[in-house]
């Protein structure tokens, strides 16, 4: 090869390399839109989820970009959100049931996977549990007679139950299908009920003050607002000498009484699998609903110290966890 032909070569070469390179590293990764309501009370739930999405070839900034947005607890962020991701032109939202009416409302397009989700059919979410149909699919917590199960629970452990409070966000359709139940459970278990409505978090301790003296436990129904407010919550109700039980382990890890119910961490994991699912070419409405299967019972002692309670040994053997 001539001299003249090889520097012409080398210097094509070394024009078109660089722009390779800053193609390559330009190409967008894939993207899930992740909305949740606190950082740090999901982050056992965050790092389930990256964990699993790891374990299927998904890492972080370097095969596929999460883009976290957080409500704080304020639904009406959803819709902002929301249209940030549409215009973001993210490949999928991840976030929680409650949220999902919203964020259809800004995309029919965009895949939608709701991680924990209250009764999605009756709630509108999807079309049917074995075929969701359109954009939306995800993990249920329903199951039959969950809540009673949980009022039952309680009850072994508060001997003197008789009224119990319910607080949930009215302004939510989720956690009003879930008070419903609940209402309806603890009827059927001759308690007397008195819901807590609430919009915003300034409404919770008004809340709490009103039931002081007039019910022995609080039910606590799950949405993001709760999520944002736990701490609040928590306080409030050892303040109230309240017990509370709560759906999952995580809210009695950080203070709760007790729970009953699926494990979260373990529902944003295949929250995970369905969105390796979507990204490799599967609609969302062709993939079923998963409903839970295992059911975890965690009780709280320190708690339980607190607020007076003499939880029964047998009790405490039949407990998935028991906190100390």
């Amino acid at each position: 090869m001539k001299r003249r032909e090889f520097v012409t070569l080398m210097v094509g070469a070394a024009t078109t390399w660089p722009l390779a390179a800053r193609a390559q590293q330009t190409e967008k990764l894939p993207t899930i839109g992740f909305l949740g309501a606190d950082p740090s009370a999901f982050s056992p739930w965050t790092s389930a989820f990256v964990s699993r999405l790891r374990e299927l070839g998904w890492i972080e900034n370097r095969t596929i970009a999460i883009e976290y947005r957080w409500s704080e607890g304020r639904t009406e962020r959803y819709a902002e959100i929301a249209a940030e991701f549409v215009r973001l032109k993210v490949d999928v939202i991840v976030t929680v049931g409650s949220a999902v009416p919203t964020v259809k409302q800004a995309t029919t397009v965009i895949p939608i996977v709701f991680a924990v989700g209250i009764d999605p059919v009756g709630s509108g979410l999807v079309a049917s549990l074995a075929k969701p149909g359109g954009n939306v699919t995800g993990l249920s917590l329903q199951a039959a007679n969950l809540a009673g199960k949980r009022i039952e629970l309680l009850r072994e452990v508060v001997s003197d139950l008789r009224r119990l409070g319910i607080i949930f966000n009215v302004g939510n359709a989720q956690p009003v299908l879930e008070m419903e139940e609940t209402k309806a459970a603890a009827r059927t278990l001759s308690l007397e009920v008195l819901p807590l409505e609430i919009r915003q978090a300034a409404d919770i301790a008004p809340a709490f003050d009103a039931v002081k003296g007039k019910v022995d436990a609080i039910y606590v129904a799950i949405d993001q607002l709760m999520v944002a407010n736990l701490a609040r919550i928590f306080t409030l109700a050892l303040g109230a000498r309240l017990p509370t039980v709560f759906s999952t382990r995580d809210f009695v890890r950080s203070g709760g009484f007790m729970s009953y119910g699926p494990n979260y961490s373990d529902l944003f994991r295949r929250a995970a699998d369905y969105v390796d699912k979507i990204l490799r070419g599967t609609k969302p409405g062709d993939i079923p609903v998963e409903q839970p299967t295992k059911f975890e019972l965690v009780v709280n002692l320190t708690t339980a110290k607190a607020l007076g309670l003499n939880i029964p040994q047998q009790f405490l053997l039949r407990a998935d966890e028991v906190i100390e």
